[in-house]
């Protein structure tokens, strides 16, 4: 640990307290050996999920940008719905990709 780190070391009573807690969670779960040895892979228990994941692809690094729209065409592209801003890039992208054949 570096000479000036605000990081203090946990004592044994500070980590046993916290240990406590973690096992007093009703939402913490610990499979049992049993159900480990019963477990089945994601694609198998949720076939149509799983293909539907596959299907997307990699996911697309995105960056957030401001830019300025008129208000009459922001309107109009909200009122599309949910994903309207997924549908501007598809826009967006048909329009680069043309100018660059």
């Amino acid at each position: 640990m570096p000479k000036h780190s605000r990081i203090r070391r946990l004592g044994d009573a500070e980590e046993a307290k916290i240990q406590d807690q973690i096992a007093s969670d009703p939402d913490d779960f610990e499979p049992t050996d049993e159900e480990l040895a019963n477990a089945r892979p994601f694609a198998e228990v949720f076939p149509h999920l799983a293909e539907t994941i596959r299907r997307r692809g990699p996911l697309k690094k995105k960056e957030a940008v401001s830019i300025r729209i008129d208000i009459d065409v922001l309107q109009k592209l909200r009122a599309t719905g949910s994903g309207w801003q997924s549908r501007v890039n598809d826009v967006l992208r048909e329009f680069v990709e043309g100018k660059q054949r």
